[in-house]
């Protein structure tokens, strides 16, 4: 499989995971919309790759110049990270989120079938898992979301199993990330999100920036050890390192496989906060406040069946991830502006 589509490839994980495709001499064809990332990102990855790169800014809701680029490339495989991605603002404009996730992925779908191109990594969450299982969540917990956002990514899975049940020549991954922080050991690309930060890591190195005050700490009466939510977070270049494992099965695989993408171990939000305040040195302001909708109290993975059945397994540590972090906000005090 030499050639692959990544929809959302200017985002945060896309941009990881292209550096990681082009280590690997996979040729990249792009598609971005730029609603949530800069296009600054695309001369970033030349930079670190030193590879031409096709780039078309298109959303995917425009079927005719979607079928355009499969028209003109020949496209192998696609990796689908194109949607909105924050649980706060799902839940206050449900609408947006439904018709940008769920509709842009059938016209990615529909346009895939009509151009021949039938095997796909799909970008899921670990939101599917919800509230009510045993914690670390497993492949096969149940799924009940919290938010729009997650529901999105829910009603995505199921229309991709479906798919392969009445057409089993489809080849199927779908990826449950945990929560991706850090940045490229370069410092050229990181997480640079529009307006005020969604998550945590963006947050705080705003904060250690001076950019911000201080930050919001959404709950401290969770069932955890110090009250704060707890997250298994995993470095987004663990998490490419993983699309790359994915892919390299999607090619001689048929059919739907899902996998947990997390390190199989959580840290609270102040845990990570004192982390991060040790690596650069500088105290974090901090507040509580109430719970945010959407939000569940541990959310850990079971990460054995990536490892078996993909041979991918996370390397890098808390620690990497905020020395990372920081790295690429002390080296992009603005972000990519």
């Amino acid at each position: 499989m030499a050639s692959v589509l990544i929809t959302g490839g200017a985002g945060y994980i896309g941009s990881h995971t292209i550096i990681e495709f082009l280590n690997n001499d996979l040729d990249i064809i792009i598609i971005d919309n730029f609603s949530n990332s800069k296009p600054e990102v695309i001369n970033r990855i030349k930079d670190i790759s030193g590879c031409k790169l096709k780039f078309y800014q298109i959303d995917l809701l425009d079927s005719s110049k979607l079928d355009g680029v499969f028209k003109e490339n020949h496209i192998d495989a696609v990796i689908h990270f194109a949607g909105f991605k924050a649980v706060g603002e799902s839940v206050s404009d449900s609408l947006k989120y439904y018709k940008n996730n769920i509709a842009g992925t059938l016209e990615l779908l529909e346009t895939m079938k009509k151009n021949d191109v039938k095997k796909i990594v799909f970008s899921s969450s670990a939101t599917v898992y919800g509230t009510g299982n045993n914690i670390p969540f497993k492949e096969n917990s149940s799924l009940k979301t919290t938010s729009p956002y997650g529901t999105t990514k829910l009603m995505i899975e199921q229309i991709l199993t479906d798919l392969c049940i009445s057409e089993p020549d489809w080849s199927v991954i779908i990826l449950r990330y945990f929560n991706p922080i850090g940045a490229h050991e370069s410092g050229l690309i990181g997480e640079d999100p529009t307006g005020l930060p969604n998550n945590l890591m963006p947050f705080l190195t705003q904060v250690a920036m001076g950019r911000l005050e201080g930050i919001k700490v959404f709950g401290n009466d969770y069932d955890t050890h110090d009250g704060t939510g707890i997250r298994d977070y995993i470095h987004v270049v663990d998490l490419a390192k993983g699309h790359l494992k994915a892919l390299q099965k999607l090619s001689n695989n048929f059919g739907l496989s899902i996998y947990n993408l997390g390190v199989g171990k959580g840290y609270s939000v102040l845990d990570v906060i004192k982390t991060f305040e040790n690596v650069v040195k500088i105290n974090i302001k901090y507040k509580f406040v109430e719970r945010r909708a959407g939000d569940v109290a541990v959310s850990i993975a079971d990460v054995n069946k990536a490892r078996d059945e993909l041979g991918w397994e996370a390397k890098k540590t808390l620690l990497d991830m905020c020395a990372d972090s920081w790295k690429w906000q002390k080296l992009n005090p603005n972000g990519y502006e």
